[in-house]
């Protein structure tokens, strides 16, 4: 049953990777782009904690996670290796001043494996890091005067080792390499002495391929300090690190039809300088930890904190008018409870109901105007198959964003679906 619902899940997710958009918001249209949230459904579920970490769930967002104590419950057994893949949908209202648009994309999350090796554990995998997908326009009146449109983004395959120091303490680091690209275009109408567009219009496009190699570094300490209740802690940091970039830039002549159509005419090809052929995007440094209090397989509750030192982010090529940047910062509370973990007579006193809410500073600051995010999630965690591998669904509702100073304020709802399975491939001898 597993392995057909598996496949199934993947079709799905290879289906929507073919012509997916990895955003539709009009934010990303500053630097490279919106960055995804790296993390599973069940993270997400409780407002991005990333400091939980148990025998049976890859957690993305601390690479301690991967190591661990081996399963008492199945006589000292190894610990399951791990497989957990993730999509989902997000549905966006954007609200101006006079309008409103309502806008949606569904796109893949994250594919990975966790393998224990002894006090070891090894991982890696593929998610998206960041999403561009936008179509602005501005008016003077009811007469166009720019339209700019972009798409791509970054994706990110990690590598993960990590070790359990001693039975409450665990460490690990991914090593990440970021790739993909960047195109935008923009058009700035011209008109005539009549105040008719011009049959014909001048497109400037840029494309930026960027790629580069990061680190993730993460600790997690776990201690019963009561007979039923345990103190979860954890830390991860990510140094600051340059991506690079190799750019172009075109200038085409264009026929714009009634329907939008954009017929092109002629292209040239521009000849850039060394220094704007090439160049350097500086991604900050983040640090997260935080810490909650639980009894293991009942219940749990916990608070993370994240700064982020944005104001260092820095890119010649792919700088916006009006933007700037200042550090951000995350908080997020969140938490679940399972009625009964080990019940043979109702299945649903054996589902982890997961519940959470973050506040965000993104960092980005336009028209002096501070771009902030709220979301409140919550999730289930529902138990297939018999080796505690589980489907998990989440729901967040939030809002990014401000209608101040001619902004665009977003209202949405993100549906997020994963498997998170487990299956035995080193098992003890019981009998020579």
């Amino acid at each position: 049953m597993i392995k057909k619902l598996l496949f199934v899940i993947i079709a799905i997710f290879a289906f929507n990777i073919q012509a997916q958009e990895g955003t539709t918001s009009p934010y990303s249209f500053y630097g490279i782009g919106s960055l995804k949230f790296k993390g599973t459904v069940e993270n997400r579920s409780m407002g991005g904690l990333s400091i939980y970490t148990d025998s049976i769930h890859i957690n993305l967002r601390n690479p301690a996670s991967y190591a661990g104590l081996d399963l008492a419950s199945f006589g000292g057994d190894n610990r399951p290796v791990k497989f957990t893949v993730g999509g989902s949908n997000n549905s966006l209202k954007l609200i101006t001043d006079d309008a409103e648009e309502k806008t949606a994309s569904t796109t893949f999350d994250y594919l990975a494996l966790g393998i224990p090796i002894g006090k070891f554990g090894l991982g890696f995998g593929l998610m998206p890091y960041t999403s561009v997908g936008y179509k602005l326009e501005s008016y003077n009146g009811d007469d166009i005067t720019n339209r700019y449109r972009g798409e791509g983004g970054l994706n990110k395959a990690f590598l993960t080792l990590a070790y359990q120091v001693t039975k409450e303490l665990s460490i690990g680091i991914d090593a990440n390499y970021d790739f993909g690209n960047i195109q935008n275009s923009s058009i700035a109408f011209l008109y005539d002495s009549d105040g008719n567009p011009l049959q014909f219009q001048s497109r400037e496009e840029n494309r930026s391929d960027l790629s580069g190699l990061n680190y993730n570094f993460g600790l997690s300490y776990k201690k019963m300090i009561t007979p039923k209740l345990e103190l979860i802690t954890g830390i991860t940091y990510a140094p600051e690190f340059n991506l690079s970039s190799i750019n172009q830039r075109s200038f085409s002549t264009i026929q714009i039809f009634f329907n939008g159509f954009e017929d092109v005419q002629e292209t040239i090809d521009t000849t850039l300088s060394d220094d704007e052929r090439e160049t350097d995007l500086t991604i900050p440094s983040r640090l997260s930890f935080g810490a909650g209090l639980g009894q293991p397989k009942k219940w749990f509750l916990g608070a993370e904190y994240t700064s982020q030192n944005t104001s260092e982010f820095y890119n010649d090529f792919l700088g916006s008018a009006g933007s700037v940047y200042e550090d951000g910062s995350t908080f997020s509370f969140g938490g679940f409870i399972i009625p009964n973990y080990k019940s043979l007579t109702s299945y649903w006193k054996r589902i982890v109901y997961r519940a959470g809410v973050k506040f965000e500073n993104t960092g980005l600051n336009i028209n002096s105007e501070t771009i902030n995010e709220f979301g409140i999630s919550f999730g289930v965690g529902l138990p297939v198959g018999r080796v505690f591998s589980n489907t998990n669904f989440g729901l967040e509702i939030g809002k990014r964003g401000t209608t101040n100073n001619n902004l665009i304020k977003e209202n949405f709802i993100n549906v997020q679906l994963s498997l998170s399975l487990n299956d035995r491939w080193f098992e003890k001898r019981k009998f020579d």
